[in-house]
């Protein structure tokens, strides 16, 4: 991340808000109270984690991109 204030500190942060935007709130408006709000931004936080796929990683999940990609070397 870039220093505070900066575009590049800023673009990921814009990104990762619109997705879930779009995603959580689709034509809804408003939620009918907090706790139901704070449920489907965590929903989804754990669908984008877990299941959604990304292209960045080849259309697979993030879990599953980190569990392919993670080696680790035998300690002496």
């Amino acid at each position: 991340m870039g220093a505070v204030g900066t575009s590049a500190d800023n673009a990921l942060a814009e990104s990762f808000n619109s997705t879930m935007k779009r995603e959580v709130l689709r034509d809804n408006k408003v939620f009918a109270n907090p706790l139901q709000c704070r449920q489907e931004v965590f929903r989804w936080c754990i669908r984008y984690n877990t299941r959604r796929r990304h292209s960045w990683c080849g259309q697979i999940s993030p879990d599953a991109f980190e569990a392919q990609s993670a080696t680790l070397s035998k300690a002496a």
